[in-house]
């Protein structure tokens, strides 16, 4: 159990995603999509860790690839900091990834469901995510909440409009709540997609410390 605030940090950033004119909204909710699946589509992130006070950059581009994975056909993004193949779905107003779980869980892929966007604020859905460490089977239980739609925000400079904010927390049986605490925001905007995640977990349980403190923010896109 000593790598656990390790492997806090990596679901979340399993869970865990510009142009500067507001991007047309049409009056169906379910027309407007918060991921864009053209190939070469362009998205550049900035990782900013607040306890190391460091900052990464990356890329994720869109291919011309698709996926069978479960009866869902997912679209194929690659990401330039690990060089591996990211997997997202659009089903209505459902929004789903598949990707790897970090080598420490056992490397094995797993489905989320990261947004609704036509779920009405305060709706909640949660999902399970059963794990091994040291041989030690538990399960991290994960609950998104909507917190705002139809928001705007500013992100490095650009304004989006029709934002939607999510909200994550974690419980991990056997825990208490006292123990470990989570804030987690997410926001995403039409077209775009993530726009920024703030992430902090605090861990203090047994012999078990982490303290997390992270946010990924767009910089720019080059979306056809």
């Amino acid at each position: 159990m000593k790598n656990m605030g390790l492997i806090l940090f990596s679901v979340i950033l399993f869970l865990a995603s510009c142009s500067h004119d507001p991007v047309p909204v049409p009056a169906d909710p379910l027309a407007v999509k918060y991921m864009t699946t053209t190939a070469g589509s362009k998205w550049n992130y900035e990782a900013i860790d607040n306890v190391s006070l460091t900052t990464s950059l990356y890329s994720l581009t869109s291919t011309s690839r698709d996926s069978t994975i479960g009866g869902k056909q997912f679209h194929v993004y690659l990401n330039s900091s690990t060089n591996a193949s990211e997997y997202y779905n659009i089903t209505g107003g459902d929004y789903y990834s598949y990707q790897s779980l970090p080598a420490a869980l056992g490397g094995t892929k797993a489905e989320n469901l990261y947004l609704k966007s036509n779920a009405a604020i305060n709706f909640t859905w949660s999902q399970s995510y059963p794990v091994t460490i040291s041989g030690v089977p538990i399960t991290v239980n994960v609950t998104n909440k909507i917190i705002e739609k139809s928001i705007s925000k500013t992100v490095n400079g650009t304004t989006y409009t029709q934002v939607i904010h999510v909200e994550t927390t974690l419980a991990i049986p056997g825990i208490p709540s006292t123990s470990l605490t989570t804030d987690i925001q997410s926001y995403y905007a039409p077209k775009v997609g993530l726009i920024e995640n703030n992430t902090k977990i605090n861990l203090n349980y047994l012999t078990i410390v982490n303290n997390t403190n992270s946010q990924t923010k767009l910089k720019t896109t080059n979306i056809p």
